[in-house]
């Protein structure tokens, strides 16, 4: 069977698929025309996020049997559409959900001790101990949304820390030693920290907002390792500047694309994401989360052996 691959991945991916006895055609530089032009002649498709893969997409896998996700999130699928040309499809949230976990506690740790605005207060001459004077994590309430991979990563991580976890999801009975299951009420009603574990569905779009962040019962800090969409950056900007936000780690931003540097290409940001970029109570980084070495390697052999399953 033949397989096309319409982005780079780590090596791993291909080299299994070859040990399973696919042909691996690689088309990381084709326009979506040429792709749709030869899409009739393969069996798999590999893809990230570059193209969306909706109803039009479909009408030309002819003899497409599974397409493979690397990475968790769905979004750029239509699912129902692949669904209904039996076709199997396949994700890694696995192969990334320690990644995402260490890195969402590394950034509670930096915000509540205040390390990047130390770091920078020193780098302009100044050696102001009071001013950087942090917080502890022990002993407080966390509340995680979205109990899932890498909702549950981070519960295990954050566990050594003395800290109550309450988790809200959709879907019941997902709580564990980790962390409670409680209803929303509950969670702005204890949480002392927020953070995000959902993928990007019409249910999680704009779920932090002025109308979130106002019920919250006490000042908190949130953390976002999903999707940016999900919090209304406005709102959390209002947030921070009343201190109902104590601070922010976000990995992502509402304003990403596909083509996620072109947040840069326009002349002049929008004022909320420049409020970020200035804050010191705020820790950005680039989409990376669950973007480490071993997450590289990790989420191709996920693939592999997913498809493996599926035809040996």
């Amino acid at each position: 069977m033949k397989v096309l691959h319409l982005e780079e991945n780590h090596p791993a991916l291909i080299e299994g698929l070859q040990a399973l006895g696919f042909q691996n055609d690689l088309a990381y530089t084709d326009s979506l025309d040429e792709i749709m032009a030869k899409l009739d002649q393969y069996d798999g498709l590999i893809i990230r996020s570059k193209y969306p893969i909706d109803k039009t997409f479909l009408t030309q896998a002819k003899k497409l049997k599974f397409i493979g996700r690397v990475g968790a999130g769905l979004e750029n699928i239509d699912v129902k559409a692949v669904e209904s040309h039996n076709i199997h499809l396949i994700n890694a949230p696995e192969g990334n959900r320690n990644a995402v976990g260490e890195h969402t506690l590394g950034m509670l740790l930096s915000l509540m001790n205040r390390l990047n605005a130390g770091h920078a207060s020193i780098q302009s001459g100044q050696w102001d101990r009071e001013g950087h004077r942090g917080w502890e994590v022990s002993g407080r309430t966390l509340g995680i949304i979205g109990y899932g991979n890498t909702g549950k990563s981070f519960a295990k991580k954050i566990s050594g820390f003395d800290v109550n976890t309450l988790c809200y999801d959709i879907l019941e009975n997902v709580g564990d030693e980790y962390a409670r299951q409680v209803d929303w009420k509950t969670l702005q009603a204890e949480c002392e920290i927020i953070s995000l574990h959902i993928p990007q569905t019409n249910l999680t779009r704009g779920m932090i907002d002025q109308e979130f962040i106002e019920a919250m019962a006490q000042p908190f800090w949130l953390l976002n390792t999903a999707r940016g969409s999900a919090v209304v950056t406005e709102d959390l900007v209002a947030g921070l500047q009343s201190v109902k936000i104590m601070g922010a780690g976000l990995d992502v931003l509402e304003y990403e694309t596909r083509s996620f540097s072109s947040i840069f290409n326009k002349k002049e940001l929008p004022p909320a994401l420049q409020y970020l970029m200035d804050a010191d109570n705020v820790i950005l980084s680039p989409h990376v989360a669950g973007w480490t070495r071993e997450s590289h390697v990790k989420l191709a052999t996920t693939i592999v052996d997913k498809v493996k399953k599926l035809f040996l």
